[in-house]
């Protein structure tokens, strides 16, 4: 469930590379919910490192960069997030345009955001929507006293919208019935070890995902060795070898997009709805088929312990359109029910 947990206190900041001069160009574009933005267009000098493309937007209403992008970290150690003690957000991915780093942070109501590497230009133009500006919030009616108060609590709230589908997808395929830490450390492991070095001066140990034909060419004994089974695997080796079909799937409507995503063995509902909550921004993307979403929502809103998933749906039919903005409510209330029984064991093959 994207934004299951709410986002940790920051690390201790990593020693940063400076960056070496570079000249720069300004030029002036129009942005969703301000009267203009500001970009930096850089061209480097020959022989100097890459200096950051620059944009500043202001978005409508209040927005917390947390919350917005606390979805897209796979665990404390995602090589492709970071968060430091300077407030800013750190995020690498490979964009069409290949691997690109965005540094974004907030102040005074307006957002700043750097970017470096070839894929830098197309993250700075969809920023708004990777912070929510396609997301429409008021549309969201509380129907609980929990759910009214936390929708209060949290104003900054929105849905993000990557626009990209594989760097969802196969971290989603990861966590299939596993416990979160084996799934993030796995993710930790296949990025640190075949993903591209992040562009500009990221935190150390920042990495854009593999493109997917190195995905397909990592021998078996790496993924054993990363704790992945061999179904899983196959998922993700089946997934990247269309991979161009995939990422079609990011300009579909959430509902087309899931379908064509569950066509490939091995991707069921509960991983659809995983990667178009974060892909697409899907207000009503459910997730259901998880072990405890089901539980902690009906814990919330009727104390009951036992709650599955058709009775989660029953609970969130008044949502209808909103039912995965009002789960993510409910988990940032944090009202979950006690441990009954021992935590799921870790299993680790790499270790077998």
């Amino acid at each position: 469930m994207a934004g299951r947990f709410p986002p940790r206190a920051p690390r201790p900041p990593y020693p940063a590379r400076a960056p070496r001069g570079a000249g720069t160009e300004a030029v002036s574009v129009r942005g969703a919910g301000t009267e203009s933005v500001s970009v930096r267009a850089t061209q480097p000098r020959t022989g100097g490192a890459e200096q950051p493309r620059t944009r500043d937007w202001a978005p409508r209403g209040p927005l917390d960069i947390g919350l917005v992008l606390g979805p897209l970290r796979r665990g404390p150690g995602d090589p492709a997030f970071r968060a430091t003690q300077d407030g800013a957000l750190w995020r690498v991915c490979r964009t069409p345009s290949g691997p690109g780093t965005l540094r974004v942070t907030a102040s005074g109501g307006t957002v700043r955001a750097q970017a470096w590497g070839p894929g830098g230009e197309w993250l700075l133009d969809r920023l708004p929507a990777l912070l929510g500006d396609n997301d429409e919030p008021e549309a969201f009616v509380a129907r609980h006293r929990l759910v009214a108060a936390t929708h209060r609590a949290r104003p900054g709230l929105r849905l993000t919208r990557t626009g990209l589908v594989l760097e969802s997808l196969i971290p989603s395929i990861l966590e299939q019935k596993v416990t979160a830490d084996e799934a993030y450390r796995a993710w930790r492991r296949l990025l640190v070890k075949f993903g591209d070095p992040a562009p500009g001066p990221a935190p150390e140990r920042m990495a854009a995902m593999p493109e997917p034909r190195t995905w397909a060419l990592i021998p078996s004994w790496e993924w054993h060795r990363a704790g992945v089974d061999n179904k899983r695997a196959s998922t993700i080796l089946r997934a990247v070898r269309v991979a161009e079909r995939m990422e079609e799937a990011a300009a579909m409507d959430p509902v087309a997009a899931a379908a064509r995503l569950e066509l490939i063995p091995g991707i069921g509902p509960w991983t659809s709805a995983e990667v178009v909550q974060r892909s697409h921004g899907a207000p009503d993307a459910i997730t259901t088929g998880d072990l405890h979403l089901p539980r902690i929502i009906g814990y919330a809103l009727t104390g009951g312990r036992d709650t599955d998933d058709e009775a989660m749906l029953e609970l969130l039919a008044p949502y209808a359109g909103q039912r995965h903005r009002a789960a993510r409510l409910i988990l940032l209330a944090g009202r979950v029910p006690p441990r009954r029984t021992p935590k799921m064991p870790r299993t680790d093959i790499g270790l077998l």
